[in-house]
């Protein structure tokens, strides 16, 4: 009887995973000796995940070079890496007691994987210097991770490059030929992009540290910063660099790819991005006028108030240069409103993704237009593409199941005692993966005051978004499990 699960060859996969893990544990050790800070506790951490990464790959060693990965085994190697991946990364934070409970160095780790950005810390910069870098690290390797799962790793398992992700690969702008080298480039373009900013901030006279910092939280769209004040106390000059780059960040990695092989005509016919751009431009220019005529903000300082922010929560980046929480009651509901947006397929963003919601209004147009005319055929296409009724059907129970989660972990938040306004927008900031929310956990805040069953629920919440809700959801179905 064939197995339902190929636990030899997901091993395989967990062992990779978990040993790219300890490396990384390993390199802040280094980072330890420069700032003479304990290296101890990454020491311990990172025999303890390579102890981890020997036993799973003993375990996947009998395990035949052919054997193919199903769609179970990668439904279940995906969510279970991930999972393991959050456990190994709150090891520096206990050991080194930087986070002593375990509940909330969980929380850490799985919001820097995941590349959230919500926080428990209510004093970043008490902490050492290595655990501060590995804070930050965790989102590079987060984001990377997913990178390399919906662009490179999938499609060399035939699943397809965005199926298990987002369930709609046809959005997706595949990359037939050559896929490894594509994948290659892609990443190349993440880590150019790093550094590039880098190098940028570091013009702007901030240091060394704090700017690779902020490149991985930027580039990740992760959003934590080395910092108690986040982006706040740096120059507008450093302000506008990570504004650009959490836009880049936001933007389709294809894209970027596309760019770099000159194929212009994919670019400006990608529809996704241009209303990726719209929508980051009404808004942005709506909630600067607000801060202009209602605050009497000066107009440069209102418009970048207003991009920050608005490029920070669409891009599901998380990093604050204002309060949004004093703005007017109408500013902080819209900044409310687009945390449900998210950037675009095949970049590092999360939350519900703007290709999804470009689908939805289509289907709204598309609805009026069969109204007025009953007995026309109307059909629904994307970058010139034709949607399949069951690509579109997919889509849009991604969205409404999105919102039943969303309303479902808003009532178990309220149930633990938390107030309907900090409930509702810990779940939609931890969903989408965008750091702060409104009430209680809002950009001057943090998450350290929640009861420890809300952090726990947030955090299944934040693997459950980051994974695109199929993934881990489909582990729970009696189907799953049945031959």
């Amino acid at each position: 009887m064939d197995k339902i699960i190929n636990f030899r060859l997901t091993s395989k996969i967990l062992s990779r995973n978990v040993f790219i893990v300890s490396l990384s544990i390993l390199v802040c050790s280094f980072i330890a000796l420069i700032y003479s800070e304990p290296v101890f506790p990454f020491l311990v951490s990172f025999l303890i995940s390579l102890t981890v990464a020997a036993i799973l790959f003993l375990i996947s060693k009998q395990e035949k070079n052919s054997a193919e990965l199903n769609r179970k085994d990668a439904y279940f190697a995906v969510t279970s890496s991930w999972i393991l991946m959050t456990l190994l990364g709150s090891l520096p934070y206990l050991i080194s007691g930087s986070i002593p409970v375990f509940v909330d160095a969980l929380f850490e780790s799985v919001s820097g994987f995941t590349t959230t950005g919500s926080s428990i810390l209510t004093d970043i910069e008490a902490l050492p210097k290595s655990i501060l870098f590995w804070r930050s690290l965790t989102h590079w390797i987060g984001g990377i991770g997913i990178i390399v799962l919906v662009i490179l790793i999938m499609p060399t398992l035939q699943i397809g490059g965005y199926q298990l992700f987002t369930m709609e690969s046809s959005l997706q702008e595949k990359i037939h030929p050559k896929i490894k080298s594509v994948g290659q480039r892609i990443l190349a373009i993440y880590m150019l992009l790093t550094a590039v900013e880098v190098v940028l901030l570091l013009l702007g006279k901030m240091n060394l540290f704090d700017s690779v910092c902020h490149a991985f939280g930027t580039i990740a769209t992760g959003g934590f910063s080395p910092k108690n004040t986040s982006i706040t106390d740096y120059s507008p000059y450093i302000q506008y660099v990570i504004m650009i780059f959490m836009l880049l960040a936001g933007t389709n990695f294809v894209i970027h790819y596309y760019i770099l092989k000159r194929e212009f005509r994919k670019v400006k016919e990608n529809e996704e991005m241009r209303f990726y751009f719209a929508v980051v431009s009404i808004v942005g220019l709506i909630i600067t006028l607000v801060l202009f005529f209602r605050m009497n903000k000066p107009f440069e300082e209102a418009f970048r108030e207003a991009f920050f922010q608005v490029i920070s929560i669409v891009t599901c980046t998380g990093f604050a240069s204002a309060d949004y929480l004093n703005w007017p009651v109408f500013a902080w509901v819209l900044i409310f409103l687009i945390m449900f947006l998210g950037g675009s397929t095949g970049s590092t963003a999360g939350g519900i993704k703007m290709a999804r919601h470009l689908v939805l209004l289509k289907n709204i147009r598309r609805n009026f237009r069969e109204f007025l005319h009953p007995h026309a055929i109307l059909h629904l296409r994307i970058n010139g593409r034709p949607i399949n009724d069951e690509t579109n059907r997919t889509i849009l129970s991604f969205i409404s199941i999105y919102v039943i989660v969303f309303v479902i972990g808003s009532i178990l938040i309220v149930a633990t005692g938390v107030d309907i306004r900090t409930a509702s927008s810990s779940v939609a900031t931890c969903m989408a993966g965008i750091g702060p929310g409104i009430g209680t956990v809002g950009p001057a805040s943090n998450f350290a005051h929640l009861p420890a069953n809300s952090k726990v629920l947030l955090s299944i919440l934040m693997i459950i978004g980051r994974l695109e809700i199929y993934t881990v959801i489909v582990l729970f179905t009696k189907k799953f499990w049945e031959h």
